[in-house]
This record gives structure tokens, C-alpha cells and sequence, in this order.
């Protein structure tokens, strides 16, 4: 058998070797040449072949060097962009991945010396969010993709859409209200005076009629779940009381208000079922990581700002105190509520996505008074709400 037979100890040792990654101080960018060894690379140095790659690159040595640098950084990118498009990870396990390609780049072809240059450079740029911490350099990519931001814009125009939907319908029910205040006559006092406007059928639209039952004291079925009960019970035994005590009076002078208030209730109540959803969770709110999986790594009983809601039931958060992101199912989340006086935010029922007021808590119910700022709804007191419907905005 040859010296150099193709299946010598030898040549097979030399070929496991050459499959694996060897330094990058003996690698040649403009020959694309790797060797093992100081007194390879030297060897290499010397041959004819790279004395006249070394003519090229001196000829144009900035043109050369910034095709290797946008190459490089081109690459790098892109494998962020497939592998941690939405997460935030650290920077040398990127550069690892990115280093198994035996054909990639190298950077010392680069303009960046070390990665930490590169990472800043980064940063500066935009193309990443770069944070230091004492575990070393983080990098989130930036999705600067046309058909991203093009749905990012659909998704925030359908969000505008809804709202003024909302609040136009909010307008033409205020209207109705009003329509019908102008429209019932006002009782004069006596029983029979009181049952006719009982009866009475008000027509707010072509087609559409409300009838408005005053007479008996016994109201609809109360919703089933648990918040509109809440919200609700305190308005209906407000109301029963003064249907009582003004059949004990026998004056039915403010039977119109009774039945506007019974009208409103009812929409509030509508607006419970359409609104009331089984996920809960929205951007900017303080939420409580209580996933006891994550008690190893210090985050569990954690607070955090949710930045990000993916698929409606996953929140990515950012934590409070270690700023690391995290990516947990809303329901090893929980709410958090702030001292008195402080915004909440409604995250869930008739008023959901409204910003309110904490005014006092009722721990023996597990509920608290809020009351609405800003919006259609501003001013109104929320006598009893869920811990679980309201969250502190951050």
C-alpha cells in the first residue's frame, strides 16, 4: 500500500481533522484557505497563490474589506431573523451558531475587531436592541420586514376601527336615552298614571321597539358570570329599593328615570357578555409570574410589564427587576393591584381596555371601586370589581 494511499491513518486522521472548526487566526479570508497549524498558515502565507491574492487585495484594500463587512453582518442578521426573530438572546450564543458554517465569513476580514464592537455597532444602527448586563451582551432583533410592518399597520387601523365603532355606538345610544326622556310624558301621581307609562312602547327606530315593564318590582334573570354580578347586583337592589319605597309613597313622578336606568343596566349588561373574554391580557400592564417552573431561575412571585401579547394568550415580559424577557402563558400570570389612587387598567368585562381610577379595595370580596378616566365612559364609579378584571398600568 502507498505512502499516500487515500486510506492510510494518516490521511483518514488528516481528513477528521479538516472537517472540524480550527482557529480563526489561521484562517485566510481571500484565499478561503484553513490551516491547522501556525507553521501551516505560514506555509500557505508563502505560496505563490496567495501572493497574488494579496496583489489583488492591495490594489483595493477598502472595497474588499467592506464586502466581507456587509457580507458578514448581512449573514448575522439573517440568522437572527430565522432562529430569534422575537427573543431576546445573548450575543456569543448567536456568533456560535453562526461560526458552524465552515464557509461563513470570518471576522477577521471585518472591520470589527472583537464581537462586542460588532454588537455596538448594531445598537447604533438600529438593526438590533442591545443590552449589557453581567452576564454578558443581548441582542433582540428589530423586524424591519415590509410585510411585518404592513401588518402591524392593518392590525393597528382594525384596532382604531373598533374603538370609534365603540364609541359611536356608545353616541347613539345616549341619543336613544335622550329621545326617550323627550318622549314619555311625566306622571301625574296617581296609580293609573304610573301603569300606562308602564306599559307604554317608545319607538326609537323604524322597526325597533322598547317596552318598558315599571309596574312589578321583579327584575330579568342576573347574568351568570361572576363580575357582571359584581358590578350589577348593587344597581339592581338600588333600584328595588326605590320601586318600594315609591309604591309605599304611591308617587310615580320619577317612573322615567326608573325606566332609563333599567335601559342602561341593561346595555351595561350586554356590553358584559360581548366583552367578557377568556383572555385577559394587554401591552403595558404589571403582571405576577406564578409559574413555580421558573422558581429555579428566581422569576417565580416576580414582577414584570407585559410588551408584547402573542396569539392572545401569550405575554412577553419584561421582568422588573433582572430586565430579562420572558415568554409565559397568561395562565401562570396574574394581576396586580396597585396602592389607592393609582391608573388600573379594566383588562377585562363590560369596560375592558378602559384606563380607571382605584378608589378603594374590598379585600373580604375580592373586588374594588374604580373609576373611569378619559373616553366615553368618563367619570363613572364601578362600585365592585374583580381582582382578576383589573391590572396596574406600568
Amino acid at each position: 500500500m502507498g505512502k499516500n494511499d487515500f486510506l492510510t491513518p494518516k490521511a483518514i486522521a488528516n481528513r477528521i481533522k479538516a472537517k472540524g472548526l480550527q482557529k480563526l487566526r489561521w484562517y485566510c479570508q481571500m484565499c478561503q484557505k484553513q490551516c491547522r497549524d501556525e507553521n501551516g498558515f505560514k506555509c500557505h502565507c508563502m505560496s505563490e497563490s496567495h501572493q497574488r491574492q494579496m496583489q489583488i487585495f492591495g490594489e483595493n484594500s477598502n472595497r474588499i474589506v467592506d464586502g466581507y463587512t456587509e457580507e458578514f453582518e448581512r449573514s448575522f442578521l439573517d440568522l437572527m431573523k430565522r432562529s430569534h426573530r422575537f427573543s431576546r438572546i445573548a450575543a456569543t450564543v448567536v456568533y456560535n451558531e453562526y461560526i458552524n458554517d465552515r464557509h461563513h465569513v470570518h471576522m477577521n476580514s471585518t472591520e470589527w475587531a472583537t464581537l462586542t464592537e460588532f454588537v455596538k455597532h448594531l445598537g447604533r444602527t438600529g438593526k438590533c436592541k442591545v443590552d449589557e448586563t453581567p452576564k454578558g451582551w443581548f441582542i433582540t432583533y428589530i423586524d424591519r420586514d415590509s410585510e411585518t410592518l404592513f401588518k402591524e399597520r392593518l392590525k393597528n387601523k382594525r384596532l382604531r376601527a373598533d374603538m370609534a365603532d365603540e364609541e359611536k355606538q356608545e353616541r347613539e345610544i345616549k341619543k336613544q336615552i335622550e329621545r326617550v326622556c323627550q318622549s314619555m310624558p311625566v306622571g301625574n301621581g296617581s296609580d293609573q298614571g304610573s301603569e300606562a307609562e308602564a306599559n307604554q312602547e317608545v319607538k326609537l327606530e323604524p322597526g325597533v321597539k322598547i317596552g318598558f315593564a315599571l309596574g312589578s318590582s321583579k327584575l330579568g334573570p342576573k347574568e351568570k358570570g361572576g363580575s357582571a354580578k359584581l358590578v350589577f347586583d348593587e344597581v339592581e337592589d338600588e333600584t328595588n329599593e326605590r320601586k318600594v319605597k315609591k309604591a309605599k309613597d304611591g308617587s310615580g313622578s320619577d317612573a322615567r328615570s326608573l325606566a332609563l336606568e333599567e335601559l342602561m343596566r341593561e346595555e351595561e349588561k350586554k356590553k358584559e357578555r360581548i366583552n367578557r373574554k377568556d383572555y385577559w391580557l394587554c401591552e403595558g400592564i404589571v403582571v405576577k409570574v406564578m409559574s413555580k417552573a421558573l422558581a429555579d431561575k428566581g422569576y417565580y412571585k416576580g414582577k414584570g410589564v407585559v410588551r408584547k401579547v402573542i396569539d392572545k394568550y401569550v405575554g412577553e415580559i419584561e421582568m422588573l427587576e433582572s430586565k430579562h424577557v420572558l415568554r409565559v402563558d397568561q395562565a401562570e400570570l396574574e394581576t396586580v393591584i396597585p396602592n389607592l389612587g393609582c391608573l388600573v387598567k379594566i383588562v377585562n368585562g363590560a369596560y375592558r381596555g378602559s384606563n380607571a381610577k382605584l378608589l378603594a379595595v374590598d379585600t373580604d370580596n375580592f373586588c374594588a371601586k374604580v373609576q373611569i378616566e378619559k373616553g366615553v365612559y368618563d367619570g363613572r364609579v364601578l362600585k365592585a370589581v374583580e381582582y382578576d378584571d383589573i391590572c396596574k398600568l406600568a
